[in-house]
């Protein structure tokens, strides 16, 4: 077995003009809202042995801020330079090469591709993802080579409006 969980970015701030797409960071609403997704992961018992996440600023410090939720060493989050600007079938392809050893693993990126990529995945349709949303799958299957929509069971699609 095999479980998924697809995050899309915490909310960004767009206040500071001079900085690049790659370079903005949370605003005030984001740096609320990833911490309050890493309680939902931690009372889903998400035991995550990987996080992998884009090298923008806020892809990172969300995956950064779910992590201390679940004692997940930040240090040990894996910055994957080509997250950002994947396409769906990209990301698939960065999935299906984690270490075999992994069980469990969390992809914090981008939308749209975010949200292609779990509708590529997920046996149930789900909507565009809002900032900071998780969708959790898990995959009947021993290699993450195998995973795809056939094998795959939708554990949860949370979001933070869930639980305003």
């Amino acid at each position: 077995m095999k479980t998924l969980y697809i995050m899309r970015h915490a909310k960004s701030s767009w206040k500071f003009e001079e900085l690049s797409d790659h370079d903005r960071p949370l605003n005030k609403r984001g740096r609320t809202d990833a911490p309050l997704m890493g309680q939902e992961l931690a009372a889903n018992n998400a035991k995550l042995q990987l996080i992998l996440s884009s090298p923008a600023v806020r892809a990172i410090t969300t995956a950064t801020l779910v992590a201390r939720e679940l004692e997940y060493d930040a240090d040990d989050i894996v910055v994957e330079d080509n997250m950002y600007g994947a396409s769906a079938d990209e990301l698939l392809e960065i999935a299906r090469e984690a270490p075999a050893d992994v069980d469990s693993m969390l992809m914090v990126g981008h939308n749209e591709p975010i949200s292609e990529f779990a509708n590529m995945l997920s046996p149930k349709h789900i909507s565009s993802m809002p900032t900071a949303g998780v969708v959790a799958l898990r995959f009947d299957c021993a290699s993450w080579r195998d995973i795809k929509r056939d094998n795959a069971v939708l554990l949860f699609y949370d979001t933070p409006k869930n639980h305003k």
